[in-house]
C-alpha cells in the first residue's frame, strides 16, 4: 500500500518493468529478421495485431464508445513517432552495429529531460540531470561503442531517440486524459493505419510458426507500451527518462540466453551502475515524498 500512496514510485516500477519487457520484442524481432520477414512487416504485425488484441479488452472494460479517441491529433502523432522511431532503428542497423546505435540511440533520455520543461512545465533539478548523465555512462560501459565514422545510421539512431523521447512526452500530455489501456489502443491504431500503407509493397506471407512470433511480438510490444503509458500517468517524465536505462539491463540478459552472448566483467560493471543510479533516483523520490507531506500533510 505504500507503493501505491507513492505515485511516483509506482510510476518509476511501472517504467522498470516496461524496460525489462521490451528487449525480448527486440529479441522476436532479431529472430524475424533472420528468418527474412521484412523490417516492415515485423512493425505491421507489432502494431497491428497488437491494437487487434487491445481492442476487446477496452471494450471489455470502458464500453465500446472508448474505441473513439478523445484527443486523435495527439493520439495521432504518437502513434506516428512510434511507427517512425521503430524503422529509424531498425534502419541504423543496416549501417552499424547494435552498439554503436543503441549508444546514440539513448539520446532518448537526454531529451526528454531536455524538453519536459518546455512541452510540460515539469521542473528538472539538478539530481535528475546528474542521474541522466551517470545513466548514460552506465550504458556506454556496457555497450563500449567503437569510434566509427558519420554514415546515414547514425542519423537514423538519432532521429529514433529523438522520435521515442516525444512520444512519451506525448504519452505523458495524453495521461489525463485517457486510460491507459484506451491510449494502447489509438497507439496501435494510428501507427497501424499508416504502417498499412507501405506493408502491401513488401508483404512475406508468414508461415504459421512465423505467424505465431507475429502474435507473441503483439503481445509483448502492446505489454510494454501499456506500462510505459501507465508510468506516466503517476510520474513525471524527466523523473522516469533516467530509468529507460534500465532497458539494457535486460537487454543484456536476453542477448545472453537467446544468442549466447555472454557478458564480461565490464558489462557486470555497467548494470552496477545503472542499478545504483535507479535506487538513488527511487530512494531520493522516497525522502522527497517524505518531506513534503511533513510540511503538508494533507497534499498529495
Amino acid at each position: 500500500m505504500a507503493l501505491v500512496k507513492n505515485k511516483s514510485l509506482l510510476g518509476i516500477a511501472l517504467m522498470v518493468g516496461a524496460m525489462l519487457v521490451f528487449p525480448f520484442l527486440d529479441a522476436v524481432a532479431k529472430h524475424l529478421g533472420n528468418e527474412g520477414i521484412p523490417v516492415v512487416e515485423i512493425v505491421w504485425a507489432r502494431l497491428t495485431i497488437g491494437m487487434i488484441i487491445t481492442a476487446p479488452l477496452l471494450i471489455a472494460s470502458e464500453g465500446v464508445q472508448a474505441l473513439r479517441p478523445r484527443e486523435p491529433w495527439l493520439n495521432m502523432w504518437r502513434g506516428i513517432l512510434i511507427l517512425v522511431s521503430t524503422m529509424m532503428f531498425f534502419g541504423a542497423l543496416r549501417y552499424q552495429g547494435i552498439a554503436e546505435t543503441l549508444a546514440i540511440y539513448f539520446i532518448q533520455p537526454l531529451v526528454i529531460t531536455a524538453l519536459a520543461p518546455i512541452l510540460l512545465g515539469e521542473h528538472v533539478g539538478i539530481r535528475r540531470w546528474i542521474a541522466v548523465a551517470i545513466g548514460f555512462v552506465g550504458v556506454l560501459i556496457i555497450i563500449r561503442p567503437g569510434f566509427i565514422e558519420v554514415n546515414p545510421g547514425t542519423f537514423l539512431a538519432f532521429g529514433s531517440g529523438v522520435g521515442s523521447g516525444l512520444s512519451l512526452i506525448m504519452s505523458r500530455k495524453l495521461a489525463s486524459g485517457s486510460s491507459a489501456m484506451a491510449n494502447t489502443f489509438y497507439t496501435g491504431l494510428f501507427g497501424s493505419a499508416f504502417v498499412s500503407l507501405a506493408v502491401v509493397f513488401f508483404w512475406h506471407t508468414p508461415n504459421f510458426e512465423q505467424f505465431l512470433f507475429f502474435i507473441l511480438l503483439a503481445c509483448i510490444g502492446t505489454t510494454g507500451n501499456y506500462l510505459t503509458i501507465k508510468a506516466c500517468q503517476y510520474a513525471d517524465v524527466s523523473l522516469l527518462a533516467p530509468f529507460g536505462y534500465t532497458e539494457m539491463i535486460n537487454a543484456v540478459f536476453a542477448g545472453w540466453f537467446f544468442f549466447g552472448d555472454f557478458p564480461d566483467g565490464w558489462t557486470f560493471v555497467g548494470v552496477a551502475v545503472l542499478v545504483a543510479c535507479a535506487i538513488y533516483i527511487s530512494n531520493r523520490e522516497r525522502i522527497r515524498r517524505q518531506q513534503t507531506e511533513v510540511a503538508d500533510p494533507g497534499r498529495l
